[in-house]
């Protein structure tokens, strides 16, 4: 006999037993997902505490130095600038915000800020010699705390871990948007 026609002659037993795991599964998944939650949030309070260090050792606020990392991650050699728009989208955050804020790191002398050769309307950013000089003063120390940090990971485990995570932000991103309006 076939699984198939095993299944069928047995179907009353194991469609109840099934929809006992299934449902049991559900609620080990449920758990799952919100401890997951949790550890997320707490990872996030973790790195916006090392956040708010690194900020204090350069003397700018925690979402000022989001900025200029997003900066350096965006425009690595500083050639082109990258628009509000292109850091705003990286944060997720409102471009009006990356504005105020880079208005205020070009005043402390971290940020060169100017109008793009294509279109006027385009800001771009760039981060000033005085701010390389200071993120390369703290690599020393965030390339020690990031090799503790992910001394557990190889790079195929990190790479997954990674990818994972974007995924779950892609979907959480969606999951989000469908709230909204079903709101």
């Amino acid at each position: 006999m076939t699984k198939a026609k095993r299944t069928k002659s047995t179907s009353g037993t194991t469609s109840s037993s099934h929809r006992e795991n299934a449902r049991e599964g559900k609620i080990r998944s449920y758990d799952m997902m919100r401890k997951l939650s949790w550890e997320i949030a707490a990872l996030s309070v973790h790195l916006d505490e090392v956040r708010q260090f690194w900020a204090q050792a350069v003397n700018i606020s925690g979402p000022q130095w989001t900025i200029v990392m997003a900066i350096a991650e965006l425009d690595p050699n500083g050639e082109e600038g990258v628009p509000v728009t292109g850091v705003s989208k990286m944060l997720q955050v409102d471009p009006s915000f990356v504005t105020t804020q880079s208005k205020l790191l070009e005043q402390r002398g971290l940020l060169r800020r100017k109008p793009s050769a294509d279109d006027g309307r385009v800001v771009r950013m760039s981060l000033t010699e005085k701010a390389r000089r200071q993120l390369a003063d703290l690599s020393e120390h965030q390339t020690a705390i990031s090799d503790y940090v992910f001394e557990e990971f190889g790079e195929r485990e990190l790479q997954e871990l990674t990818d994972n995570l974007a995924t779950l932000n892609g979907r959480l991103e969606k999951a989000r948007l469908k709230i909204a309006l079903d709101s």
